[in-house]
């Protein structure tokens, strides 16, 4: 541990310093639920204003204006549906934001559009084919919007009384015959004489005297949708949801939607288990394993899909495909995006790359620009991503601070900025976590210039561990092995 960590550490507390593999202390924010914060959870869109230009920053992006607004052409083409058959191509350095703006462009089409990320060597697979991968990956982002109106009972449970009789198959005990349920809205109430069926579900999903539920008329299922918040006590946490009184008539006309992907149809067409509820269907996806989908059943999907989509029902929903290290794939897999391209129901598609001129994996001699055959080549609209200037380094440092909630003292962010303009802007923001558990044990709530200069003792940066391996290939940090 340096002098400096050591200093810190005896002015917070007159106790032995920590080591640098101690634990913090507990406290009481511990006690307390955290999540993970995603690399790219500061994006929230492509900060484009109304005539397509993209704002210095905006929507979590720091510079790149020009593939913003690239991006944002793509967008209006995709929303026009002018953009079937061919594919957006992020070209650029690593960590300059390609899997960003395809997060971005997924965000700018709509909250409920299915984005599938997926890498090129993911279809290097021992279970399954590696067209296989891909035809699953496009079938995950392609949604599927129900839209559904159904006759319902909604209400506040206001009586719950089973009817007994004398078992009929037997003189011991008794069987529910039916069961009375009175049900109250802001409009009125109604009592309802239902199945004893019902009874059991209404068992099951665990309702009392006080719910709110509603029960669809044709099918007789029965979804508890909370508690009535006339029962909302004084409490601060609470472990039940309160939802209001319903509005209008206790029978009325309700319109359902539900959102599910076509790869979610396929996967439970596959493994049927018996059940029609969506517990059934989860079930199937949870079941271990992998199974391919044959091309047969995927055309009787769509051929349902098709019939509900004539009828209003149900109305598809185009998601994207992010493909990053695209050049891994091999010439089979771009042969098989050629003709998934092609497809008539084929969501978006972004391709991801770092490579210059590059050999086309699967080939002996085809050498193609970003490692990717010239005929898909030639679908794709190219955007290029640039690299970041040192100023704007730090206001992405910033910016990821604030998401993680992390304090920065005086120089601490051009500093970092430094950092990152000699190294990666990775490596910056690597920085900042462990500069943030060593600010911790030394008894500060902020980030020191110090405990930088201290990381950067601890941790290389890619250029300085790559300056250490000698001619020969071996390691030369200060003496040869």
């Amino acid at each position: 541990m340096s002098t400096t960590a050591m200093k810190a550490s005896s002015s917070a507390s007159t106790s032995t310093p920590v080591a640098h593999n101690a634990l913090p202390p507990p406290s009481a924010s511990t006690a307390a639920r955290s999540s993970r914060i995603a690399p790219h959870s500061h994006i929230k869109g492509l900060g484009l204003t109304s005539e397509v230009l993209a704002a210095p920053d905006g929507a979590g992006f720091i510079g790149q204006t020009n593939a913003r607004e690239a991006c944002g052409v793509v967008v209006d083409l995709i929303k026009s549906r002018r953009f079937s058959g061919r594919a957006l191509l992020l070209v650029g350095a690593p960590g300059t934001g390609k899997t960003a703006l395809a997060l971005a462009v997924s965000h700018e089409l709509g909250v409920k559009v299915p984005f599938c990320p997926m890498v090129g060597s993911e279809v290097y697979s021992t279970e399954v084919k590696k067209t296989e991968v891909l035809a699953e990956a496009f079938r995950r982002a392609i949604g599927l919007r129900i839209k559904e109106t159904k006759e319902v009972y909604e209400g506040e449970v206001t009586e719950l009384t089973p009817s007994e009789s004398e078992n009929p198959l037997s003189g011991y005990g008794k069987t529910v015959s039916h069961v009375i349920v009175g049900l109250k809205t802001v409009k009125g109430t109604k009592q309802l004489r239902l199945d004893p069926t019902i009874y059991e579900a209404i068992i099951k999903e665990k309702i009392v005297v006080g719910d709110v539920i509603y029960v669809e008329a044709n099918t007789g299922a029965v979804k508890r949708v909370g508690r009535s918040d006339a029962y909302a006590s004084s409490y601060d946490l609470e472990s039940e949801t309160y939802v209001p009184l319903p509005k209008g008539d206790v029978h009325k006309r309700k319109e359902l939607v539900q959102d599910v992907t076509l790869g979610d149809l396929d996967a439970a067409n596959a493994r049927p288990q018996g059940g029609q509820d969506i517990m059934s269907v989860m079930g199937s996806l949870m079941k271990s394993g992998r199974t391919e989908v044959t091309d047969k059943l995927r055309r009787e999907v769509n051929k349902v899909v098709k019939g509900y989509v004539d009828q209003g029902v149900a109305e598809v929903v185009p998601g994207v495909v992010f493909i990053d290290e695209v050049h891994m794939l091999d010439i089979e897999c771009f042969t098989y995006l050629n003709a998934l391209l092609e497809s008539p129901m084929a969501p978006t598609v972004i391709l991801a790359t770092n490579r210059g001129n590059a050999l086309v994996r699967g080939t002996t001699d085809i050498v193609s620009p970003h490692g990717i055959p010239v005929d898909l080549l030639d679908r794709c609209l190219i955007v290029k991503t640039d690299g970041y200037s040192q100023e704007q380094v730090g206001k992405v440092v910033q910016v990821r601070a604030n998401v993680e909630g992390l304090k920065l003292g005086p120089g601490v962010l051009e500093r970092l900025a430094q950092e990152g303009e000699r190294g990666s802007l990775r490596y910056a923001l690597q920085l900042l976590t462990p500069a943030s558990i060593l600010a911790g044990l030394a008894g500060r709530n902020h980030i020191d210039v110090e405990d930088i200069g201290e990381m950067n003792e601890l941790f290389l940066d890619a250029k300085t561990s790559a300056g250490n391996i000698g001619g020969e290939g071996g390691f030369d940090g200060g003496r040869m092995w």
